[in-house]
């Protein structure tokens, strides 16, 4: 199991997760097209030179936060978690493009004893993703309710 139990974690803990991932071309257009999302800023290379500050297409956001969040699941909930509770005040400060890649880091924020489950607690992770130049590209805080360590381990 790779994941940390609810009560080895603490407030301030930091993970620097070491799976980075380039985002392609072929990443952003099956997930946007997969999700029906007609963006032409996700779609249409024309449009975006012609109309849009950025001269390209960018990587659909919904994509960037899942797999923010996936790459961080291995080191933080992997085997410990519960349920996923909800992300609160998700952001994307800069876009990211094809051929850019993601590296995340995540904080624990909160720890708090679950009322109903004894053996389980409620975390609160801040989850940040980076492009290769060291750019906020994306953040986000991600409640889950978490496992404490059995026992009789």
């Amino acid at each position: 199991m790779a994941g940390v139990w609810f009560d080895e974690l603490t407030v301030g803990q930091t993970f620097h997760h070491p799976i980075r991932r380039t985002l392609t071309e072929t990443d952003n257009v099956l997930f946007t097209a997969m999700t029906h999302n007609p963006a032409l800023l996700h779609l249409d290379e024309e449009y975006c030179r012609e109309h849009t500050e950025f001269g390209q297409r960018i990587v659909n956001s919904a994509f960037t936060l899942g797999l923010m969040v996936g790459i961080s699941v291995g080191d933080t909930t992997l085997g410990t978690a519960v349920a996923n509770l909800g992300w609160d005040e998700v952001r994307f400060p800069k876009p990211l493009f094809h051929g850019d890649t993601l590296r995340v880091e995540t904080e624990v924020l909160e720890l708090r004893e679950s009322k109903s489950r004894p053996d389980q607690g409620i975390v609160t992770f801040m989850h940040r993703g980076y492009n290769q130049h060291d750019d906020l590209v994306a953040q986000c805080k991600r409640s889950g309710l978490q496992r404490k360590k059995p026992k009789d381990t």
